[in-house]
């Protein structure tokens, strides 16, 4: 018996750590976009739309290879994704306005913020009151916020925009959880993440097209680079581990994020964090391991 429990865990310790590797990756990938998006040479909204639209053929490969559903039949689930579409491509083209214009590690932190609004939504749904540790939750993610604002204006008011735009796409990513969650309870998650992305270029050409940015790039390497890491690996690995592991572990390595963003910041873009910053981003990343708990 003690023999066989044994070789039952090894079989089962070698496809977990797989999973761990696999979520870290993603975390890893999704911290490298800022990166790619500042080495772009188009306008940022533009970069967005490669990323999306470089993505979509090689996701709806996937969700074929998966014997998941390529087409849409339901009229009322094809309005619900293009509403997740437009949402996501709002979120997309602040964030991407706004990291030209703070620090990567902000830029990523603000960008998540829909771990913490998106329960918030969920409050007012169920019209019910946060728990001790919700609620514990949300005032040091507060907290945090405001020393990282309060920095960036420190620093340069361009820096306190940027984290304001990042933060609205905060917002956006909120509302497109919000439509997305509705789909999901009809589309497996290939399909869900290639009809979402191909409805998510679609509004981003045209807000690049009408903000007058450059669409087509001479250099393709950090857009190329921008949809594998973003898109690709980073959200394809979120979609294989998301419901192998819990939301605390989720909540853990979402942690990684800003500290790759950082790292990357330092080295390449001379963005040195002080104490405070740093505090600011511990306060924001606790709070997101315990709202996601």
């Amino acid at each position: 018996m003690e023999v066989g429990e044994t070789l039952s865990g090894k079989a089962q310790a070698g496809p977990f750590a797989l999973v761990i590797i696999g979520l870290l990756v993603a975390n890893v990938a999704l911290a490298l976009g800022p990166a790619f998006v500042r080495m772009a040479d188009t306008g940022p909204i533009a970069s967005a739309f490669w990323r999306m639209a470089l993505a979509v053929p090689v996701l709806f490969l996937i969700t074929s290879r998966m014997a998941q559903p390529v087409r849409i039949g339901n009229r009322g689930l094809m309005m619900v994704m293009a509403l997740s579409g437009v949402f996501f491509a709002a979120d997309l083209a602040s964030w991407h306005l706004g990291i030209l214009q703070t620090r990567l590690a902000n830029a990523t932190l603000f960008g998540n913020a829909a771990s913490l609004l998106y329960p918030i939504w969920g409050f007012f749904v169920v019209r019910s009151l946060p728990g001790r540790t919700q609620g514990l939750a949300l005032l040091l993610g507060l907290a945090g916020a405001l020393l990282l604002l309060g920095r960036s204006y420190e620093l340069s008011p361009e820096h306190l925009i940027g984290d304001l735009l990042c933060l609205a796409a905060g917002i956006f990513y909120t509302f497109y959880f919000v439509a997305i969650a509705k789909a999901r309870e009809t589309l497996p998650s290939w399909s869900l993440l290639s009809w979402s992305t191909l409805f998510t270029a679609i509004p981003l050409l045209i807000m690049a097209r009408a903000m007058g940015e450059t669409i087509m790039p001479t250099d393709w390497l950090p857009l190329i680079g921008l949809a594998v890491a973003s898109q690709l690996v980073g959200q394809g690995l979120l979609v294989w581990v998301i419901d192998k592991v819990s939301p605390l572990m989720l909540g853990l390595a979402l942690m990684t994020q800003p500290v790759v963003s950082a790292v990357i910041g330092w080295i390449s873009f001379g963005e040195r964090m002080e104490a405070a910053d740093f505090a600011g981003a511990a306060l924001v990343a606790i709070a997101l391991v315990l709202v996601r708990r």
